[in-house]
């Protein structure tokens, strides 16, 4: 019998919990994918840019390279926040050191923000899947024993289909589950690194920019 024939003769709580698993392997592996790529480009181009940007004579020529190395605009709100000046509402009380680190922060904030974006959706997959799979499994085999006791063939060579059935929910929700933890835990290494970098930037950044206003005035 195969998984199409076995949907067929299943009942709405297991073909529900089929299609939610379904459903949660897909979406796994959508954000694998994408957030694979997305991390490889954000590495090597915030090395891009960090490099260009040190090599660059002044502010402008440092933002034509930066945007040119990053056309995502992935770290471009860091740059942003270095080189704007804020002249509205409460914060143009503070003084220009500390609205320079309310800037950076808020930037670095965003720029967080779209790189960790999925993770906790595949810490969630990763959680639950396996136990989403085991409600298959158990309702299946509740199901399929109440079906066979009322025909009157509880036998040994009768449970053993409809039980062996049920149990690949169980195999199917760790199959959901062990690609998203392993994603999520190399990711959020690759994470922290970034950000480690990405801090690092910024408290470079906010330095530079404080020197420069410095020698300006």
């Amino acid at each position: 019998m195969n998984l199409w024939d076995t949907l067929a003769q299943a009942d709405g709580v297991s073909r529900a919990v089929t299609l939610l698993l379904l459903s949660m392997s897909v979406a796994s592996w959508f954000i694998i994918l994408y957030k694979s790529r997305l991390l490889h480009l954000a590495v090597r181009q915030l090395a891009i840019c960090k490099a260009l940007f040190w090599q660059a004579p002044d502010w402008t020529q440092a933002r034509a390279h930066w945007q040119a190395a990053d056309p995502q605009a992935m770290f471009t709100a860091l740059l942003d926040a270095a080189t704007a000046t804020t002249h509205q509402g409460l914060a143009a009380n503070a003084n220009k050191e500390d609205q320079l680190t309310r800037r950076l922060r808020e930037a670095l904030q965003t720029v967080r923000a779209r790189l960790q974006w999925g993770q906790d959706l595949l810490a969630t997959i990763g959680a639950t899947a396996p136990f989403v799979g085991l409600l298959g499994t158990v309702w299946g085999i509740f199901h399929a024993l109440t079906n066979l006791a009322v025909a009157g063939q509880y036998t040994l060579d009768k449970v053993a289909q409809p039980v062996g059935e049920s149990l690949v929910m169980t195999a199917a929700g760790l199959a959901v589950a062990i690609p998203a933890v392993m994603a999520y835990n190399l990711m959020g290494r690759r994470l922290a690194r970034l950000d480690a970098e990405l801090e690092g930037l910024a408290f470079d950044l906010r330095a530079l920019a404080t020197a420069d206003s410095k020698l300006t005035h």
